[in-house]
C-alpha cells in the first residue's frame, strides 16, 4: 500500500443513542481498490455514511481526499448504494442524465456526459430501456467486475467497495479493511492477510504413508487431512517445509510434489474474526 492517503481516521467514534456503531477507529487507506470487510452489524454502512458526511461522529476526526469530513464532500465522491433507487418509467439515458443535471452539469455537458458514461459503462444499447428492465446476469457481473478494477487501477479513481461477496473483493481489490463490532481488527494487503494463514502445505508421497505421518508427528508437523497419497499438513513454522523432507527422509518416504495450500480472503476472514471474537 503506497501514495497519500484517500482516507485517515483518527479515533473516529459514532454512537446511535446508547449504542456505539464505530469505536475510536484510527486507520489511514491508501489510493487504489480497497475492501471493506466485517459480519453483520460491524459497522461497515455506518463507516460509509461517515465518509459521506450523512452520519455526524461523536468523537475523533476523518478527512477523505485531504478534506474533513461534510457534505461538500460529496461532489467529489460517487455512491453505489447496495440497493437501486431508481424513478420508475426512466430509461438508463433519462437516469444518468438527470444525475448530471443534479450535479449542477448545465444541460448540453450532462447530455453529453451521459452517453459518455453509458458508452464506457457498455451499456450503449440498452440505453433508452426502462431502468426497471435492467438486471445483473453472470456475464454482466463479471463485466461490472472488470469495470470496477479499471477504474481502480487505469484511471485513477480510488475505490473502496464493500461486500459479503469475497470473491469479488479478491478480484478487485489490492488491501481490505476489516471490521468487527464496531472496532478496526485488520488492515493490510490481501496478499499479507492470506499468507498469514498459508501454514499449511499439500504433499503427495511414494511409500508408506502410515510411516510418513508418524515421522511427521515427530517432528512436530500435523496430518489435517489425507486423501489416497496426497497429505495436507499443517507446518509447525509458516513457511518452513524442510520438515517435511526429513520426515519422508526418515520414513522412506519419496516426496512427489508439495505446494502450499491456496488460502481463500474467505478462509482468512474467518480466521482473523474467529481470532479477535
Amino acid at each position: 500500500m503506497s501514495g497519500a492517503p484517500i482516507i485517515e481516521l483518527d479515533g473516529l467514534t459514532v454512537r446511535y443513542g446508547a449504542r456505539t456503531a464505530l469505536d475510536s477507529v484510527s486507520v489511514k487507506v491508501d489510493g487504489g481498490a480497497v475492501g471493506l470487510l466485517g459480519p453483520n452489524g460491524a459497522g461497515k454502512s455506518t463507516l460509509i455514511k461517515t465518509l459521506l458526511g450523512l452520519v455526524p461522529s461523536a468523537g475523533g476526526k476523518g478527512r477523505v481526499l485531504g478534506e474533513d469530513f461534510g457534505k461538500h464532500l460529496r461532489r467529489r465522491i460517487g455512491y453505489m448504494p447496495e440497493r437501486d433507487a431508481h424513478f420508475p418509467g426512466m430509461t438508463g439515458f433519462q437516469a444518468t442524465f438527470y444525475a448530471g443535471r443534479l450535479c449542477g452539469m448545465p444541460e448540453a455537458d450532462a447530455r453529453r456526459r451521459a452517453h459518455e458514461v453509458l458508452l464506457f459503462a457498455g451499456m450503449e444499447e440498452s440505453r433508452y430501456r426502462d431502468t426497471s428492465t435492467y438486471g445483473l446476469d453472470p456475464r454482466g457481473r463479471l463485466e461490472m467486475l472488470e469495470l470496477i478494477r479499471l477504474l481502480a487501477h487505469d484511471k485513477g479513481i480510488h475505490v473502496v467497495l464493500s461486500s459479503h461477496l469475497l470473491r469479488d473483493v479478491e478480484e478487485v481489490c489490492g488491501a481490505v479493511v476489516v471490521l468487527q463490532g464496531g472496532r478496526l481488527v485488520r488492515h493490510e494487503t490481501i496478499s499479507t492477510l492470506a499468507r498469514g494463514a498459508a501454514d499449511a502445505c499439500t504433499v503427495r508421497i511414494a511409500g508408506e504413508p502410515q510411516a510418513f505421518r508418524r515421522a511427521c508427528e515427530e517432528r512436530g508437523l500435523t496430518i489435517t487431512s489425507e486423501k489416497q497419497r496426497d497429505l495436507e499438513i499443517r507446518l509447525a513454522t509458516e513457511g518452513e517445509t524442510a520438515p517435511v523432507f526429513a520426515a519422508a527422509l526418515a520414513s522412506g518416504a519419496i516426496v512427489r510434489m508439495l505446494r502450499p495450500v491456496r488460502v481463500s480472503l474467505e478462509d482468512a476472514l474467518i480466521d482473523v474474526l474467529e481470532g479477535e471474537g
